[in-house]
């Protein structure tokens, strides 16, 4: 059977949609600057973790997984009786979903969505506060999504960052996607742009080496620094 380390790069290949169809890496996000960041391809196509588990108990149906990726936390909820639906730009990964038993559309989170406003939970799992590289355009788009008693659980770094850049994926021979804007965001820079927009910390916590935020519209700020 031949491996990604050994299968040939072929021209117009895209490194990313590769990967969502073979269900495992390795791929990368590499950034201008140089560095290059192994993306977690193996936990998108598996069994929730516990870092995931600790997301899915906090969440309130219906729930929009933005980002959703090969869907294993939007199904992960249906399974347990929640309502949800992921979204995703890439179609492979929405197929995927959809193939495995759950709910999905292929679209933006700045396009049209079903139940505006109506939503409990919204969910930036996997680095997605990077999505569209402006973490204030996107999560000001959340909150017009989420319902006003609902909350947004976003994952961040899991040290101090603030980073708009452009990026692209890239395979292990060097063979690269199209560009795209992205953001990296760790804790304390999510608590400025969450103020920015009127929203309280309602609980952070860590799972592991993954560091999450609650944001919501009341509450206090609480949590353990990450």
């Amino acid at each position: 059977m031949t491996t990604d380390e050994e299968a040939p790069s072929h021209a117009g290949a895209d490194p990313y949609a590769h990967v969502l169809r073979s269900g495992h890496g390795p791929v990368y996000l590499r950034l201008t600057d140089g560095r290059r960041i192994r993306m977690p391809v193996h936990r998108w196509y598996a069994q929730p973790t516990g870092a995931d588990e600790s997301v899915l108990n906090r969440c309130v149906g219906p729930v929009l997984d933005v980002g959703c990726g090969p869907g294993r936390l939007c199904r992960a909820l249906l399974g347990h009786g929640v309502p949800a639906l992921g979204v995703d730009v890439a179609p492979r990964a929405v197929a995927h979903t959809v193939a495995l038993g759950g709910r999905a559309l292929c679209r933006s989170v700045f396009d049209r969505l079903p139940a505006e406003g109506g939503w409990q939970t919204v969910l930036l799992i996997d680095g997605n506060i990077g999505i569209g590289g402006d973490p204030h355009a996107l999560l000001r788009r959340c909150v017009q999504l989420v319902s006003p008693t609902g909350v947004l659980l976003v994952e961040v770094g899991p040290y101090d960052v603030e980073e708009l850049c452009t990026a692209w994926f890239e395979n292990v021979h060097g063979h690269r996607g199209s560009l795209f804007p992205w953001a990296r965001l760790g804790a304390q820079a999510l608590r400025r742009i969450a103020r920015d927009l009127a929203l309280g910390v309602t609980d952070q916590w860590q799972s592991g080496n993954r560091c999450f935020l609650a944001l919501g519209h009341q509450g206090p700020s609480s949590g353990c620094p990450c």
